[in-house]
């Protein structure tokens, strides 16, 4: 079954009305859309149940016909007013009383019928088809099949662009962040609808507002997984502006939303359950917003030789696998690094430490190995040129030392255990 709407002047708004039925819509401009409502009956019960409620739901004048092809449901549309609903089998009896004209065709085409005295569907449906092959061809044929309400072609559908986007100028410069929350609500409850009504979701936000000096201030939401939550949206862009406001009063907004399908997870029953993505991330933006940004998230290591060198991505959840067989663990040495590194005082004898003295760690060295010489990044401020040493003290403690060669400091880097 396909339904038709019909109204001069209001496309857009028809087009709006059909996408809460079907995603498959035809666009005829500048006054007809056409969608598939098959499968709909168990929602809204018969085809004429089905016809009212797309009028209700229209909210402008329009016709609305429901047949079993899209182009016996345009013309009817078209030919009848208010609504239209015809049955299998029974489009030609009911489209037989509509002016030729709806059909369309060529002028030349038009011309002759109307020289033969042919004036409706009904009429032109009666002409014998062989006669209508040998006078008007293959466009004589196509038209009398429509005329007869006979259709079997596939809706050309429409294609948006999938953007995400809402903006809105204000009258008045706004200067407080509270009345821009109920701005930016507004947007992200937009942006969240479409999005729904595509069956998607979001990984990132992106928001931009224009000053009143004629600055810009950007600021972006990254989220580990895809998300629909518009009230965490609004309190994680809250948490960012009150940690960073704007430098002046606001006078446009502007929101966009990158599309990706949403997130579906099947929970195992041995697995323990982990915290919902959004109030996760709602509560690491309250904790960055405390702390900072770059002190929150995942530590990964980075890819050089500087010791201890990592950087701080954002959180992604992880699958949890479970193991039917224990892991055996193997045994070794476990490096707990001071942060930061303990100054010390070290007395060397033959180039080798024999007592470390510092507020931690204080005794005699009975077993030394080193040293190994690491340096790196000599282009950068903070390059590192310094020898290490791996220590026992005579009460059995282990640690790493480490001399820096250019100032010729000793730091205790950390204990093994």
């Amino acid at each position: 079954m396909y339904a038709c709407l019909y109204g001069r002047g209001n496309l857009a708004l028809l087009v709006e009305c059909a996408r809460g039925f079907s995603p498959h819509i035809e666009e005829n401009p500048p006054d007809t859309v056409v969608f598939d409502v098959r499968g709909l009956e168990a929602l809204y019960g018969t085809p004429a149940q089905l016809a009212k409620e797309i009028e209700r739901r229209v909210g402008v004048p329009a016709n609305v016909a429901i047949a079993s092809n899209p182009d016996a449901a345009v013309h009817a549309a078209r030919g009848f007013a208010g609504i239209t609903v015809i049955d299998r089998g029974q489009e030609a009896a009911r489209l037989a009383k509509l002016p030729l004209n709806l059909l369309g065709g060529s002028p030349e085409t038009a011309e002759l019928l109307h020289l033969w005295g042919i004036r409706t569907f009904g009429d032109f449906a009666k002409l014998p088809p062989l006669g209508v092959a040998a006078r008007l061809g293959d466009e004589g044929v196509e038209l009398q099949r429509l005329a007869c309400g006979q259709g079997f072609r596939q809706l050309r559908e429409m294609v948006d662009p999938l953007e995400f986007e809402a903006e809105t100028e204000l009258e008045y410069p706004v200067e407080l962040l509270e009345p821009l929350a109920f701005i930016l609500s507004s947007l992200l409850g937009e942006i969240c609808g479409r999005l729904r009504e595509r069956a998607l979701a979001t990984n990132e936000i992106r928001l931009r507002l224009t000053l009143e000096n004629g600055e810009l201030h950007e600021t972006s939401l990254r989220l580990p997984v895809p998300m629909l939550d518009h009230k965490a949206f609004l309190r994680m862009l809250q948490l960012d502006l009150n940690g960073r406001p704007p430098a002046a009063p606001v006078v446009k907004v502007h929101l966009a939303a990158d599309h990706v399908k949403p997130r579906r997870t099947q929970h195992g029953l041995f697995v323990p359950s982990s915290p919902e993505p959004e109030k996760l991330e709602l509560t690491v933006a309250r904790v960055r917003h405390l702390v900072g940004q770059d002190r929150v998230g995942t530590p990964e290591i980075s890819d050089t030789h500087r010791p201890d060198a990592f950087v701080m991505r954002g959180f992604s959840p992880g699958q949890a696998v479970a193991t039917a067989t224990p892991v055996q663990a193997k045994c070794s040495l476990c490096l707990r690094r001071f942060r930061p590194p303990r100054y010390a005082q070290v007395l060397v004898v033959n180039q080798q430490p024999v007592r470390v003295s510092s507020p931690t760690v204080n005794g005699r060295v009975v077993m030394a190995k080193g040293p190994w010489r690491t340096s790196g990044e000599w282009w950068r401020e903070d390059a590192w040129n310094r020898d290490e040493w791996d220590v026992a003290l005579e009460a059995g403690e282990l640690y790493r030392l480490y001399q820096e060669i250019d100032s010729g400091r000793w730091f205790v880097e950390g204990s093994y255990d």
